[in-house]
């Protein structure tokens, strides 16, 4: 009898695997609610309604985390941070920092690529007033587990947001309770170093269009937090550890 070996993880397989995940019931519905009523603009396109996986470069040394796909952004596009306001905010950063191929995104065929960074969210679906739920968290964070051991040259992550801060703490503290047994402070550029192996740790506002049109978060700060990173050594870091 022939042998099979088991496929080995990949982030080609892990995005699949995302995007056909239905273990929230709550979630489920949300996403092809908002996918099948679309809103008035949108409403010649067809919709993603999955969950979204990651974006970006494989051999990314930056981690971007945000929160959630958006119900009219990620959800109808079928990728992180694509089709809304706080995408266009995030990449526009990104391309005038040197990230990204273009300053706009619309689409997964834009054309759009990455150069050192990978951007993916903490959860992975659209839910319900941008608030997913402890137990929707914790059901993702295997996803966000198995990304860690895919992008091993990864030295630095930024994230984007206090519940996304949170989460990151969550999943690392299952790495190694005693370093990250301590909530750092959610300040918009704060930069936090953790002994040994772990990567170098940047807090970032969101960019909702909440944040940006009320001057809480600029391009400008978005783009010397993100020039600060580049600049501060981030490659000298050393991977997450498998």
């Amino acid at each position: 009898m022939e042998k099979i070996t088991a496929e080995k993880d990949s982030l080609h397989r892990l995005s699949e695997e995302i995007a056909a995940c239905r273990l929230c019931d709550r979630l489920v519905r949300w996403r092809e609610e908002a996918a099948r009523g679309k809103r008035a603009a949108y409403r010649e396109e067809t919709y993603w309604g999955r969950p979204v996986p990651g974006f970006g470069d494989p051999d990314a040394s930056l981690w971007i985390i945000g929160l959630a796909p958006a119900a009219h952004g990620g959800n109808r596009t079928g990728r992180v941070f694509t089709g809304d306001r706080s995408g266009d905010f995030l990449y526009r950063s990104l391309y005038e920092t040197g990230w990204a191929r273009y300053p706009f995104v619309w689409g997964r065929e834009d054309g759009q690529k990455l150069f050192g960074v990978w951007i993916s969210a903490a959860v992975r679906c659209a839910p319900p007033d941008n608030r997913p739920t402890p137990e929707e968290f914790l059901r993702c964070r295997p996803f966000l587990r198995r990304e860690t051991r895919q992008l091993p040259a990864v030295r630095s992550v930024l994230v984007l947001g206090a519940l996304a801060l949170r989460e990151w703490i969550c999943l690392m503290r299952e790495e190694n309770p005693a370093v990250f047994r301590k909530m750092p402070a959610f300040v918009h550029g704060t930069d936090v170093r953790f002994p040994g192996p772990y990567p170098r740790l940047f807090i970032s506002y969101h960019p909702s269009q909440r944040n940006t049109q009320t001057g809480l978060l600029t391009l400008d700060m978005m783009c010397r937090l993100l020039s600060g990173i580049r600049d501060s050594g981030q490659s000298s870091g050393k991977p997450i550890p498998s």
